[in-house]
């Protein structure tokens, strides 16, 4: 079973931050929105943006740039809202994540992806599961489930619920 593991491929969404390119298994991409208006919540996290309302539900986003200490950036035509799954104790909690914009949806083969270096990154190395390359340019595929902690995940849980 194990020697299956390193033939299988996965497919990630791709999309950046800056001039830094990242990737999150598509498994845990629900949908790409545009940018949308954004309710901003009194007292959370400078990296929590507020809540956008999702077919009648209300959807916590976060800012990814800040939430990696990334300077904030314009707001362009590409700036767009990945909507992810986040498993929180057992139960799945929907969130947003801001991004400069999308890319594409990019199959890495299990092998051509490496182990997450511990320097060289402008982000936290706990948040990446490892380094992907596509043509001549190198990815950071994130870790979803490690890049909130998990009192981030219970504030996103709270606001969720406080403003539905």
């Amino acid at each position: 079973m194990a020697e299956e593991k390193h033939t299988e491929s996965s497919q990630h969404l791709t999309f950046s931050l800056g001039k830094e390119i990242f990737a999150l298994d598509i498994a845990s991409v629900r949908e790409v929105l545009e940018l949308t208006a954004i309710t901003k919540i009194p007292r959370t996290p400078d990296f929590m943006r507020g809540v956008i309302n999702l077919r009648g539900h209300a959807v916590p986003v976060m800012d990814m740039r800040r939430k990696f200490g990334m300077p904030a950036g314009e707001t362009t035509v590409d700036t767009c809202i990945i909507i992810v799954e986040v498993d929180y104790e057992g139960e799945l909690i929907v969130m947003g994540g801001l991004v400069d914009s999308v890319r594409e949806v990019f199959e890495i083969p299990a092998e051509r992806i490496e182990v997450a270096p511990r320097m060289g990154t402008s982000i936290s190395t706990d948040y990446i599961k490892g380094i992907g390359k596509q043509d001549e340019v190198f990815l950071i595929i994130l870790d979803i489930a490690k890049v909130f902690s998990s009192a981030e995940l219970a504030l996103a849980k709270q606001v969720q619920k406080d403003a539905a």
